[in-house]
């Protein structure tokens, strides 16, 4: 929304916290809910307007049919309305977090119904099976994703040993090419930098429409986010504070073309 873009939110949990506490408390919404949100919304005969659809953690199957099912109504009222997968599924530092079966049906069903999808380095390996641990390997890797039904997959995290130290990575992989772009790593990790990623890679797409500009634009927001989350000691990302990141990056970086 930062970067002007227009967002209807359909909130699949009513949390009071993100679950990198100890605790959280609230609801689960259920796929009848959110039918009965996304009925709303169509009735209100708006669903043309939208240009695209995004999706991020899915606590079940039946959400994430729901998912499917929204995704294809909107492109029966919009035929140019992409989709971005967000195929949270784990992280390197803690494994999976997502329930049995969670990992095939993503594998199986959502991604391959998305144009875009967005998966961590560990994510990558889940929906692959391949290991990702050079940069041949993130790319053989990626290919396989696509493979699997996305025009466009971008790898949020990458940290590999064949990369200079102290360093992480995004790629970002088309039909028509392979890009990498590299940052100085920081030594906190921060719960929700994952869901910055995707959205603001998918709004920059959009308003880009350059994959390169795109993964440039990305990367220097999800650093100086992060930079100013870490450099005020807080744990809850600083969304407010450095909310000029997002349409003024502070810092920029080199996008090098790999193939």
């Amino acid at each position: 929304m930062r970067m002007g873009v227009e967002v209807w939110p359909v909130n699949t949990v009513h949390f009071s916290n993100h679950t990198g506490y100890e605790t959280s408390r609230g609801p689960l919404l259920g796929a009848a809910d959110l039918r009965n949100v996304l009925q709303g919304i169509d009735e209100r005969g708006v669903l043309d307007q939208v240009d695209a659809v995004l999706s991020g953690y899915q606590g079940g199957a039946d959400i994430g049919a729901m998912i499917l099912e929204a995704v294809a109504l909107v492109k029966v009222r919009n035929p140019a309305a992409i989709y971005c997968c967000d195929p949270v599924l784990g992280d390197a530092d803690v494994g999976g977090y997502v329930l049995p079966g969670i990992a095939e049906f993503m594998r199986e069903q959502v991604v391959p119904a998305a144009q875009i999808i967005t998966p961590n380095q560990f994510e990558l390996t889940c929906l692959t099976g391949l290991p990702v641990a050079t940069i041949d390997d993130v790319l053989d890797a990626a290919d396989a994703a696509r493979g699997l039904g996305p025009d466009v997959v971008l790898i949020t995290s990458v940290v590999r040993r064949d990369a200079r130290p102290g360093t992480v990575e995004m790629v970002a992989v088309d039909g028509a090419g392979a890009w990498l772009v590299s940052t100085p790593q920081l030594a906190r990790m921060f719960t929700g930098s994952g869901d910055v990623t995707a959205a603001t890679f998918l709004a920059a797409l959009l308003r880009l429409q350059d994959l390169p500009k795109a993964l440039a634009h990305t990367a220097a927001v999800s650093y100086g986010l992060l930079a100013a989350t870490d450099a005020l000691g807080r744990s809850e990302l600083a969304l407010i504070a450095a909310q000029d990141e997002f349409i003024r990056p502070s810092h920029s970086f080199e996008v090098l073309r790999l193939r």
